[in-house]
């Protein structure tokens, strides 16, 4: 792996990176056009408002909430732009914790998906003591599917064009063994 990027949990003062990639209609775009219910959605641009008098309430449920919750800064190492954003979260319907990973869309292409993804699973399965992730998204998202692919999900189910993977604790270290073997070569 490469090694370009790092997890950065921000300080509250930094959440106007949040509030500019959920507003920014190209980052936002794979959302465009569903129906969902997340206040402050916008079908037409898939952007999500996430307006300053929000961020108290939003900072306090997610800030120090481990094992339950986490939310990072995907951050470039050579540089410290913030790039993206990762979260896990305790789902109270289901045996696994959910997560989702956002890429502001002028760094996608660039491999930096994997390996924040990797990030995202390392803090979780070693950090937090998760035992299942999962996530969920349209199956013509090809990119992201092979994304979670690439690190060791496994597909859950598909149904009415939605794809559920998963990946264990299990899975993660024996896919964390084979990382090391190739890179030891």
């Amino acid at each position: 792996m490469r090694e370009l990027l790092y997890l950065h949990t921000p300080s509250y003062e930094e959440l106007w990176y949040r509030q500019k990639i959920m507003q920014d209609s190209d980052t936002m775009s794979y959302n465009k056009g569903y129906d969902l219910d997340f206040e402050g959605y916008d079908k037409a641009t898939g952007c999500l408002a996430f307006p300053e008098q929000k961020w108290a309430d939003w900072y306090t449920y997610f800030n120090g909430q481990e094992p339950q919750r986490f939310y990072a800064y995907i951050v470039r190492k050579t540089d410290g732009v913030f790039i993206g954003e990762v979260n896990v979260h305790r789902n109270p319907n289901a045996p696994w914790h959910e997560m989702g990973i956002v890429l502001e869309a002028k760094y996608r292409g660039n491999g930096y998906g994997t390996e924040a993804l990797w990030l995202l699973l390392q803090h979780a399965f070693e950090e937090m003591k998760v035992d299942t992730i999962h996530n969920d998204f349209e199956e013509e998202r090809i990119a992201a599917m092979q994304t979670h692919l690439s690190v060791g999900f496994t597909i859950y189910r598909k149904e009415n064009g939605i794809l559920e993977l998963t990946i264990s604790k299990e899975q993660y270290f024996r896919q964390k063994a084979i990382r090391s073997m190739v890179l030891e070569k």
